[in-house]
């Protein structure tokens, strides 16, 4: 990938890794001057930034510092620099110079508990506003193949993407270097546990517990609370949920169970040995037990067992103003917050709006008067089939339940009826 100057002076943002950068031509107005050894970084508040390039010379020639100031391009050949003198940048890095490639590349990761958790395999760079900096460690296997020249392998194993951003880690999740690194032992420790993972997605972070060993998995796992563990959970691979679910404490999966819709619960308990599934059912509430227990049974496929009861419930009158005012607290603990459900005082569904058009409307208008009132809805005893047409039809991302009154029952996520359609088809 290549980095030019821009109109305005300054460099087009481009994302480079470590290992593509070492080893690879170094130029001077238009001649070779070396290839790059490593280089030299420097840490800030946010993200380290590279502070010079550290050029290789043959022939008995001294290395060259080139500042990050004096390059003028990076691309995947070579890097442009742009000096008048090269003995005037002969010189060799000093001992609180931190070496990206000698200090970071190939090191344990470790967690905050000193556990091993992988090993840096490539690091990630970016050009943004003429400044280099490092936002990433990599220790994808992907990197590692890469490394040892295995790239007809990669493209078997990986379909030819350059860029995996399964098993890469925000440089914001390592720990600061020690100032006298040459003292530096070689372990890149991570502020991984109880500070950072609250900010981690549920889908990054199930990515990255896939990776770990059963014992380490287990360690994040048990520091996470249980809103950010029943979503990770949702997300792992089937196999290492069943891991999960049979070393920790019964009380402890059968809360996680319960904090899930009942098809994404049952989704869970289809993976694990019966009597278990029996036995965690056993310990949730009882409302929630009975609709898992009709999902996993296959004994009714109607779609009101699917349905949940958290979702948006408003008033007509409501002003557009009240809803922005309120809607951290209205859509707290809701498992549908796209959508406001407009209902009467006897829950009688009026019409449906969708979050972007409050976005969108008048501070002054009302729920009614944006309110959407030619509503697709699914009856209680409407299959599991039938609302799966509903979806592929529409693409909603859920669908209310109602009456033969048109009451709302509850809500159909999409992705809890899709991501069951090998049950029903």
């Amino acid at each position: 990938m290549n980095t030019n100057i821009g109109r305005n002076g300054e460099f087009v943002e481009a994302v480079h890794f470590l290992s593509d950068i070492i080893g690879i031509a170094v130029v001077n107005h238009d001649k070779k001057v070396g290839s790059t050894m490593d280089v030299i970084i420097k840490e800030h508040e946010n993200l380290p930034e590279v502070t010079d390039i550290v050029v290789h010379r043959s022939f008995g020639y001294k290395s060259l510092m080139v500042p990050w100031e004096r390059v003028v391009s990076v691309s995947a050949k070579k890097i442009v620099i742009d000096i008048e003198s090269l003995e005037a940048y002969e010189k060799e890095p000093e001992p609180s110079h931190i070496l990206l490639k000698d200090y970071i590349l190939d090191k344990k990761v470790i967690d905050m508990e000193d556990h091993e958790v992988s090993v840096v395999y490539d690091v990630k760079l970016v050009i943004r506003n003429k400044r280099f900096y490092v936002t990433d460690v990599d220790f994808s296997k992907y990197a590692l193949f890469k490394r040892l020249g295995l790239r007809s392998i990669m493209k078997f194993l990986f379909g030819g993407t350059p860029l995996l951003k399964k098993e890469t880690l925000s440089w914001s999740y390592v720990q600061r270097l020690p100032e006298e690194i040459d003292r530096f032992k070689g372990n890149v420790k991570l502020n991984i546990l109880k500070e950072k993972l609250p900010e981690i997605n549920p889908v990054d972070l199930a990515d990255m517990l896939e990776e770990l060993s059963e014992e380490h998995r287990l360690t994040i796992f048990n520091e996470l609370d249980t809103e950010q563990a029943s979503d990770t959970l949702e997300e792992i691979e089937p196999r290492v949920q069943r891991e999960l679910l049979s070393s920790i404490k019964k009380e402890r999966a059968a809360e996680l169970i319960n904090d899930m819709t009942p098809a994404q619960a049952a989704d869970i308990l289809a993976v694990i040995p019966a009597n278990d599934a029996d036995e965690l059912l056993t310990l949730i509430d009882k409302e929630n037990a009975r609709k898992i227990q009709y999902i996993l049974d296959k004994h009714d496929e109607c779609v009101l067992n699917f349905a949940t009861s958290y979702f948006i419930k408003l008033p007509c009158r409501m002003h557009v103003s009240q809803v922005l005012l309120q809607y951290r607290e209205i859509a707290k603990d809701k498992d549908v917050i796209m959508y406001m459900y407009i209902t009467d005082d006897n829950d009688k569904l009026e019409g449906v709006v969708d979050l972007h058009e409050i976005l969108k409307a008048d501070m002054a208008a009302t729920l009614g008067d944006i309110m959407t009132t030619n509503i697709i809805s699914l009856r209680a005893d409407n299959t599991l089939l039938e609302a799966a047409e509903i979806f592929s039809r529409y693409s909603f991302r859920a669908v209310p339940v109602t009456d033969d009154n048109d009451v709302i029952l509850g809500v159909i996520l999409y992705r809890d009826i899709m991501n069951l359609k090998h049950r029903f088809i």
